[in-house]
């Protein structure tokens, strides 16, 4: 029999025969029996074990059976636990209705019959088994309620993600199809419009044929820069975006960007303000940082045309910094986190994937720095990145 099956039973008798012949009755078949002399020592005994059954002798000098009934009834440990009183005396009524009004559940003569005795600790010992089993039941549909909760509430978070996730790819296919439309669209007709000149014998003549070429690269670089963005997300996604660093020297690649769009700029009406402070050097991914630069480049051309454009590079031997800053309309305080999640926009959706700052985001953090927004609404936004000079570790 395991423990959880074996039962406690309490006998209580001043005198130490009666508690042996008592015990030698009951037996020791799944029960673990304790012996009080005395009310105060069945007392501390109640308090430190839990019994199925107390057989209590009424006629006890100092606290008689009667007595400690009335204490075991009065404390929230023992007041649930069965007693049954035995006494050499007082047959009448009026001493067995005394029992039970202490709280007892039986009321037994001296001299025992041992075939009653034995049956009725067998019955409250297999009642208090049944209880402590259903108490086990009990627990264990309350923990498997609390588990099934548990598992209801993920499935509902992971319900509203898919949502979100499900949501989040349509409007992607749409940007995407759109973003990716209007260059190839433009890209068609300018052939289309070739075609049909040379079809006429016509040749368009150098400084335009230069101009059509330069109109085409720049919307063939538009779209490969989309593409690499969506390439960007699927590697971030599959944990298979790495970086391949070297020295980098902070300024010197600014200044390298800005010329790479100098003519864009210049057809945002963007004049450039550059504040660098040479000698920042570090061990980054220069491709990746240039990467960052044009998306924050080209949100600013998107959505701060016509302003001033300001880059500052600064630093120490330890952190470095870059801030691209325009005097656009700025964005609001509640919009500033939700601007680096994917298929979000820095705007009221003029354009583009919704990819580039997230995408800047993990490239930042990747090199083990920060990148943050300072901004309000028309105030102008400032990107501000601080990058650790040494590798991360």
């Amino acid at each position: 029999m395991n423990d959880l099956e074996r039962a406690s039973l309490l006998l209580v008798d001043d005198l130490p025969g009666n508690l042996a012949a008592l015990e030698a009755l009951i037996g020791h078949d799944g029960l673990d029996i304790h012996q009080a002399q005395s009310g105060a020592a069945a007392l501390e005994l109640l308090l430190r074990h839990e019994f199925a059954l107390a057989i209590v002798d009424v006629q006890m000098p100092g606290m008689n059976g009667f007595e400690l009934a009335e204490y075991m009834r009065g404390t929230e440990r023992t007041k649930h636990i069965p007693i049954v009183f035995v006494s050499a005396g007082g047959r009448e009524l009026n001493y067995a209705f005394k029992g039970y009004e202490s709280g007892a559940v039986d009321f037994l003569q001296k001299p025992l019959d041992v075939h009653a005795v034995r049956s009725k600790v067998k019955v409250f010992v297999d009642l208090h088994r049944q209880k402590r089993a259903l108490s086990r039941q009990l627990q264990a549909l309350q923990a498997a309620q609390h588990e099934q909760e548990i598992l209801m509430a993920q499935l509902k978070a992971t319900q509203a993600e898919l949502e979100v996730a499900i949501r989040n790819r349509d409007d992607f296919l749409s940007a995407a199809a759109h973003e990716l439309k209007t260059p190839l669209n433009v890209l068609k007709l300018q052939a289309q419009m070739r075609e049909r000149q040379l079809n006429d014998g016509e040749a368009p003549c150098g400084e335009k044929a230069a101009r059509m070429v330069k109109r085409e690269t720049r919307l063939i670089e538009t779209l490969v820069r989309q593409i690499d963005d969506m390439l960007d997300i699927s590697r971030i996604r599959t944990g298979k975006f790495y970086l391949n660093p070297g020295r980098v020297d902070l300024a010197e690649l600014v200044g390298d960007m800005i010329e790479q769009f100098a003519e864009q700029l210049e057809c945002a009406q963007m004049p450039v303000h550059l504040l660098l402070q040479p000698g920042i050097v570090g061990h980054w991914d220069g491709f990746r940082l240039e990467q960052v630069l044009a998306n924050l480049i080209t949100n600013a051309m998107r959505y701060a045309a016509g302003s001033p454009l300001t880059l500052t590079v600064s630093g120490n031997g330890e952190q470095a910094q870059l801030i691209v800053r325009d005097q656009g309309p700025g964005i609001a305080p509640e919009h500033h986190f939700r601007i680096f999640q994917q298929f979000e926009q820095a705007g009221s959706g003029n354009g583009g994937l919704g990819l580039g700052l997230y995408i800047c985001q993990q490239i930042i953090g990747a090199h083990g720095g920060h990148i943050a927004v300072h901004s309000l609404p028309g105030e102008g936004t400032a990107f501000i990145i601080d990058l650790p000079v040494a590798p991360p570790l």
